[in-house]
């Protein structure tokens, strides 16, 4: 038989080496296949197409960049949001202008950034709060406050110092709005500023902070009061005989709680034990209404805010005697308070008027001597 060398040459080839050609083949495939995944992968990244509802199209990298705009948007409203001059959603007409073509991963990535812009966002202790007085103003100096956009307030009065201290400071901070870093969380309770406990809790709860205390004319003041429960209780007795413990001697009664409020130097005694006189700005319930960007021009300083409210924010109503909100700019109708402040007071016998006068009058020089600002009542 004569010899082959090709024969020979199958005959040489081993089983071995045929396996290790298989198994770098596999490796191979397996490579290709991985690079095409991740190709595949990749893709699902890049922009995809938006249609609006004229039916042109965008890249998702454009809306990317008006959701952004968006956002600032929302940070910017949020004193809008709650201003009582904001009667439109932009958001909410934004969130209508374009249909989405997203995949379920852009949805959760828009998801994740919502919920950084929320995590941004807290409910704090108040750093300033509108500690009184009760028919002195309190309720328009807060809608007035509530235009700047620095200032995040709760609208109810909380009454947690003076009535609810036992459910503790979570309740009480639970109660307050959800603010960004830089803004001030706020809350008024007119009845802080008469009652013996609050200073010293507040104090408790930070020294640190702010207190407005809007005051009025004492006189004036407690004839509002009365003005007030009668519209709710108008069985109670007139005013006169809350007044006087007896009219012929001309003896004021101390202990009618209307009474006690206009006796400002007394009370305010209690809070300088806690707070300097530096953390305490007392504002003209009169000047609020004849100057209201006068005194929010001294509100908005005392507190560290720029001065964003100013005259333009006001229109004078001569048929409630107040001031009422307005836009800065356009023409849309002012916001007057509601139906319940501006009541009509009831004729009170100039004699009457002139005894409590006298009444409050010591009272009133001392609180000018404290306070370093003589208020005009006398």
């Amino acid at each position: 038989m004569e010899y082959s060398p090709i024969f020979h040459n199958l005959h040489v080839v081993s089983p071995s080496h045929v396996k290790n050609k298989l198994l770098v083949f596999c490796i191979m495939l397996s490579l290709w296949l991985y690079m095409i995944y991740c190709c595949v992968g990749y893709c699902s990244t890049m922009p995809s197409v938006m249609v609006s509802s004229a039916g042109k199209y965008k890249e998702h990298s454009d809306l990317e960049h008006e959701n952004d705009s968006d956002f600032d948007s929302q940070d910017h409203s949020l004193g809008a949001s709650r201003d009582l001059l904001n009667n439109e959603n932009d958001l909410e007409s934004r969130g209508e202008e374009w249909i989405e073509i997203r995949s379920e991963e852009r949805s959760l990535d828009d998801n994740a950034m919502s919920n950084f812009f929320n995590e941004s966002e807290s409910k704090k202790l108040p750093q300033a709060i509108i500690i009184g007085v009760k028919k002195g103003g309190t309720r328009a100096l807060l809608e007035f406050l509530r235009v700047h956009p620095d200032i995040r307030a709760v609208g109810a009065e909380p009454h947690f110092f003076d009535r609810n201290y036992d459910k503790g400071l979570e309740w009480y901070r639970d109660l307050m709005p959800m603010s960004l870093e830089g803004q001030i969380t706020m809350e008024k309770t007119p009845s802080y500023f008469v009652t013996k406990e609050v200073p010293a809790r507040i104090y408790t709860m930070s020294k640190d902070t702010k207190l407005i205390v809007v005051v009025r004319d004492p006189v004036t003041r407690v004839i509002s009061d009365y003005t007030q429960t009668r519209s709710k209780k108008p069985d109670i007795p007139s005013f006169q005989a809350l007044t006087f413990k007896n009219m012929s001697a001309g003896l004021i009664d101390t202990a009618w709680s209307a009474v006690q409020i206009g006796m400002y130097a007394k009370h305010l005694e209690r809070w300088l034990r806690y707070f300097p006189m530096e953390q305490l700005l007392f504002v003209s319930g009169e000047r609020l209404i004849s100057d209201p960007a006068g005194e929010m021009a001294r509100v908005q300083e005392f507190l560290g805010l720029r001065r964003v409210v100013t005259d333009e924010h006001f229109h004078f109503n001569p048929t409630k005697g107040f001031p009422c909100l307005k836009r800065p700019e356009g023409n849309s109708k002012p916001h007057c308070l509601g139906k319940t402040k501006g009541r009509t007071h009831p004729n009170i016998h100039p004699d009457i008027v002139q005894r409590l006068r006298d009444f409050y009058r010591p009272f009133n020089r001392k609180f000018y001597q404290m306070t370093g600002h003589n208020f005009g009542w006398d």
